[in-house]
């Protein structure tokens, strides 16, 4: 596994890569694929994220938990998936609340995230990597330690983040979050098994943006292209 960070992220988590637990999950994943198992997304995107979205430049956090599992889908962006192939449920969801919550917004015709990635908003998996057709496979092997450091990190050394946690894994890691210095938008995951339980109508995005004008940043342009 190649650890492609880029500069700004480097200089902020350089240490992790030392640390027991990195070495271990480097180790897994090497054995993953001395079995034959096919992993998401492939090793030149599994730090997307952090090239799309400079350490310098991040505004907003939206906090997924495993890549997609299913060929092409995942490119190391939380809930986006590559051009050219469906538009999973979840992110149709996310669609469908942005007609409702920004004036204006058409739903585009595919799932790629990266515009927004572009514009300061982190789309980060609590785990970077998942062996083909099985969900949550690698949990608990050192990813979310990983990632617990990053939105600990962001708390510490930014300030006036928005962080959006969809359900109760992502709102889980509010206690890694300073509640004085950032801000927490909250609901109902938008999976099709809880999105009529308060997502719909949370209207994230245009919260987002009146609390970016009020820091005195820019606001994110969500409409996909």
């Amino acid at each position: 596994m190649a650890i492609d960070l880029e500069s700004s992220w480097l200089a902020v988590l350089n240490d992790e890569f030392d640390k027991d637990y990195m070495v271990q999950l480097r180790a897994f994943l090497k054995e993953e694929k001395q079995a034959g198992s096919k992993i998401y997304p492939k090793g030149s995107d599994v730090f997307n994220a952090f090239q799309k979205t400079p350490f310098t430049d991040v505004k907003v956090v939206i906090l997924g938990q495993d890549p997609y599992h299913g060929e092409n889908q995942a490119h190391g962006l939380s809930f986006s998936v590559q051009k050219g192939i469906t538009i999973p449920p979840s992110l149709r969801n996310i669609y469908k609340e942005l007609v409702t919550d920004i004036p204006g917004f058409t739903i585009p015709s595919h799932g790629n995230l990266t515009e927004w990635a572009e514009q300061g908003v982190l789309l980060l998996n609590a785990s970077l990597t998942v062996r083909a057709g099985t969900p949550g496979s690698h949990q608990k092997r050192g990813w979310e330690t990983f990632t617990d450091m990053v939105i600990k990190t962001l708390s510490d050394k930014k300030e006036g983040l928005v962080f959006i946690l969809w359900g109760s894994f992502a709102q889980a890691k509010a206690e890694l979050i300073d509640k004085t210095k950032h801000h927490i938008i909250k609901s109902p995951h938008p999976s099709p098994f809880s999105a009529d339980r308060g997502f719909f109508g949370s209207k994230p995005f245009s919260k987002t943006n009146e609390i970016l004008k009020k820091e005195g940043k820019k606001p994110i342009d969500w409409q996909i292209h």
